[in-house]
């Protein structure tokens, strides 16, 4: 089949690496900023928008820095209901079917918004969402890796808290380099002893041996970005052999420099190794990306065919951190609707 960005539009998709507060419409951010009195960088969503794509970074560190800008919106309990319920719409309407969407609750609590509620109110969102476009969805609590190993063990407990209540699993998130995930690992230890699931933003802005620590001190079941992996060949047979799934984010790479170009992001050489993948947007503002956009430039830079492309859908399915049965039922109606294209 030719692989048309209608037909990747049509392709039922997951979205397993998304960040809430990277992931603002202009227009919500600037009614938001008006609301609470905050300012805004630009002042018409068009200008906002541009500004907030990230098109001059150097690193990851410079990526990260427009995040002030959303998090200074996203301090209430109903700016993060509207923020989360918008995203999942936006994500409904491109047909993703399922999507996975992490941000780390301390740093919605600058003005005193109990951690509880910075929690809630998402999830009030996102099951509103649901209920409307058929979209399902689940959250993924991030500690942040230039905070005290302290803070990450409260959001592991915060984690355990809300098990079997619409968050699924810890993350780590945040500055890579010189902030190393084995300082966390007593906050993994607390979520994966109650039976969750862990993921861990590795191998992006440091190299193999982060994924190295991500896996073997903190017993993360997948990993977000491992854009480095392919620098340690034995560790990437390891995680093909025990089929720990990738999370890969073409376009943040880019912009991040993790990589130099498209055509030389490694998603092709994982793939061709047998490597279980997913492709997801990182954040939709700061990337200027959507999920069905990642999907094009796979195939545009890299040479995906429809078939492989496919493969890379199902594939996010699988990995997603869900419950075994629900798993089986959504993946069996995704089949089906493939089949239908």
């Amino acid at each position: 089949m030719e692989v048309t960005r209608e037909l990747l539009h049509r392709l039922p998709k997951a979205e397993l690496h998304v960040h809430l507060d990277g992931s603002l419409r202009p227009e919500t951010m600037l009614e938001l900023a008006a609301e609470y009195g905050k300012k805004m960088p630009a002042h018409d969503p068009d200008a906002l928008r541009d500004y907030m794509h990230v098109q001059d970074a150097r690193n990851l560190v410079e990526y990260l820095e427009r995040f002030a800008i959303t998090l200074s919106v996203m301090q209430t309990g109903d700016a993060l209901e509207r923020i989360a319920y918008e995203l999942a719409e936006d994500l409904a309407k491109e047909n993703v079917r399922y999507a996975e969407i992490r941000y780390s609750p301390i740093l919605n609590t600058q003005e005193g918004l109990p951690l509880t509620e910075a929690v809630d109110a998402p999830l009030r969102g996102l099951r509103r969402a649901e209920q409307e476009f058929g979209i399902e969805t689940a959250i993924i609590i991030c500690g942040i890796r230039n905070m005290e190993p302290e803070t990450s063990r409260d959001l592991a407990d915060l984690t355990v808290a809300y098990k079997d209540r619409g968050v699924v699993a810890f993350d780590l998130a945040g500055a890579e380099y010189n902030y190393p995930a084995k300082k966390h690992k007593d906050a993994f230890y607390t979520v994966i002893n109650k039976n969750m699931a862990a993921t861990i933003h590795a191998g992006e802005a440091y190299g193999a041996e982060s994924i190295h620590q991500a896996l073997h001190y903190c017993n993360a079941h997948r990993i977000g970005h491992g854009t480095r992996l392919f620098e340690d060949p034995d560790l990437m047979r390891y995680v093909n052999d025990f089929r720990v799934p990738i999370e890969i984010c073409l376009t943040s790479n880019v912009q991040t420099r993790a990589v130099a170009s498209f055509e030389e992001h490694p998603l092709r050489q994982y793939y061709d190794a047998g490597i279980v993948l997913s492709l997801n947007t990182d954040n939709r503002l700061m990337s200027a990306t959507t999920v069905t956009e990642e999907y094009w430039r796979a195939h545009q830079y890299l040479g995906f065919t429809w078939d492989e492309l496919v493969d890379l859908s199902l594939m996010g399915f699988d990995s997603a951190f869900m419950h075994r049965p629900e798993k089986l039922r959504l993946m069996e109606r995704v089949r089906a609707e493939i089949a239908g294209l």
